[in-house]
């Protein structure tokens, strides 16, 4: 190998490697689709919640008080989860995908501030417990028609997702010390 030959060699590696780097940064936007299909399951939701919120009205003469709170926990599941969605779809964007660029918008989200990847598992993880926890609150009021098996079930899910999320929060709290120190 002649020496012209070894700096042509040399002079070619910086150039791979960052068209290589273009591409794995590249590769982001394909999560792009992923989140306007949440989207579009935020519209199912928002068709869910508006459905049974006319089925509630329509048979409000009919219904016991249990039967409305049930409905009433069933329409507070629907926008847990929506906001669980929106959580998700904003956040994980503006943080894997690209900016938003909506500063000083009116409507900005003060969580969107200091939105990255620990903040938002921490948040879900939130949101998580929330919608389990207003399952459990309708399986105990729903208690006398469900099995024991059942209602145990759900209850260590729920000590599940509370154990999780008491993990990454604490180990958030390590790592941001780490970081400190």
């Amino acid at each position: 190998m002649q020496a012209g030959e070894a700096v042509l060699r040399h002079e070619e590696r910086p150039v791979v490697k960052s068209r290589l780097g273009q591409l794995i940064f590249w590769s982001r936007w394909l999560q792009l689709p992923i989140y306007l299909g949440l989207i579009v399951v935020q519209g199912v939701y928002a068709w869910k919640f508006l459905s049974s919120l006319w089925t509630l009205l329509s048979d409000l003469t009919v219904l016991t008080e249990t039967e409305i709170m049930l409905s009433v926990l069933a329409l507070i599941d629907v926008v847990m989860i929506a906001n669980l969605l929106l959580m998700v779809t904003v956040g994980g964007y503006e943080t894997f995908v690209s900016r938003l660029r909506i500063d000083n918008h009116p409507d900005q989200p003060e969580w969107l501030d200091h939105v990255n990847a620990s903040v938002l598992k921490v948040k879900l993880s939130m949101a998580i417990i929330s919608i389990s926890s207003i399952h459990l609150l309708q399986t105990f009021i729903n208690a006398s028609k469900l099995s024991d098996h059942t209602i145990k079930w759900q209850l260590l899910l729920h000590l599940a997702f509370l154990l999780s999320a008491a993990a990454i929060a604490y180990t958030d709290k390590l790592l941001n010390s780490t970081l400190k120190h």
